[in-house]
């Protein structure tokens, strides 16, 4: 079946979709995106992802082209149409192609931004194998820009990341920075010091994940600590757990770092434990 998109105010057959090639996001990585999962058909935390989409537009001086209540029906419609009942929905808004090249960009009111989205079909997402089984990092350098809490679409150095793990025989990457693990290479990370939850605090340094703000509440609740600052390799390679968390992996347990296993080398009982808390509850609020 053909995918339908969303482009710039069209219902699109993916291979009718056109963007300028003078797209400030394809030229200059001038733009923002979100990801947004769907379980039973449903969208999860679409609120706060739309909150931080507000959010990073507003750092780039940016202007979304569509309201927050339009934004919920595009992703509905694409959902419907889409046939999607585990997946995920991609949004990006760029700064458009308001001329030639040129690194200054003109004023936000005088020009157009593009907005695409579409939606990936991901059968099964909330009982994959990873997230039975638990997943592998490895340690990397942490070289990328400095507004890591913008959620722009400069993912060269994270892709890099993914395949440093891949070649290394693992599953993904810390990224390390003054001694420290700032995140993974699409994810927040966190150890576990017996019922404690530890983990980067916000700054400029790290995303501030949407999935993060839902997992640490709801950790809270369960009488967990929570603690948040920076640790290291080292504390996380003799920490009792460890995992991440994203959009589309929600909470995932983490195995083995740099060589080194966790515990038993299985996800630990408070991974699991706060993943049957966050989908049961995301399920629940899901729109």
């Amino acid at each position: 079946m053909t995918r339908t998109v969303y482009v710039n105010g069209e219902y699109l057959p993916e291979h009718e979709a056109r963007v300028s090639i003078f797209d400030r996001a394809f030229l200059m990585a001038d733009g923002v995106y979100e990801v947004t999962s769907v379980l039973g058909g449903k969208l999860i935390d679409f609120d706060g992802h739309a909150r931080r989409l507000e959010r990073s537009l507003g750092e780039l001086e940016m202007k979304s082209p569509v309201t927050p209540e339009q934004l919920l029906e595009i992703h509905r419609e694409l959902v419907r149409v889409n046939e999607i009942e585990d997946g995920l929905v991609y949004l990006q808004i760029t700064r458009g192609a308001p001329g030639d090249r040129d690194f200054a960009f003109p004023d936000p009111d005088t020009t157009d931004p593009t907005i695409v989205l579409f939606t990936q079909s991901k059968p099964g997402l909330a009982d994959s194998a990873a997230s039975r089984e638990g997943i592998k990092v490895i340690s990397i350098d942490d070289h990328r820009w400095g507004r890591r809490d913008i959620k722009t679409v400069q993912l060269l150095y994270p892709s890099m990341g993914k395949m440093m793990a891949k070649k290394a025989g693992a599953d993904d990457a810390w990224m390390v920075e003054d001694g420290a693990v700032t995140e993974g290479t699409s994810n927040n990370a966190y150890i576990v010091v017996g019922n404690k939850i530890v983990t980067r605090q916000l700054s400029t340094d790290i995303l501030h994940g949407i999935t993060r703000a839902a997992v640490l509440r709801y950790a809270r609740e369960a009488q967990m600590e929570v603690e948040e600052r920076p640790f290291t390799i080292a504390e996380a390679q003799s920490a009792d757990e460890a995992f991440v968390t994203s959009a589309s992996a929600f909470v995932m347990p983490v195995v083995e770092i740099d060589g080194v296993a966790l515990g038993d080398g299985k996800p630990g009982p408070r991974a699991r434990r706060l993943r049957e808390i966050y989908l049961d509850e995301s399920r629940k609020a899901a729109i």
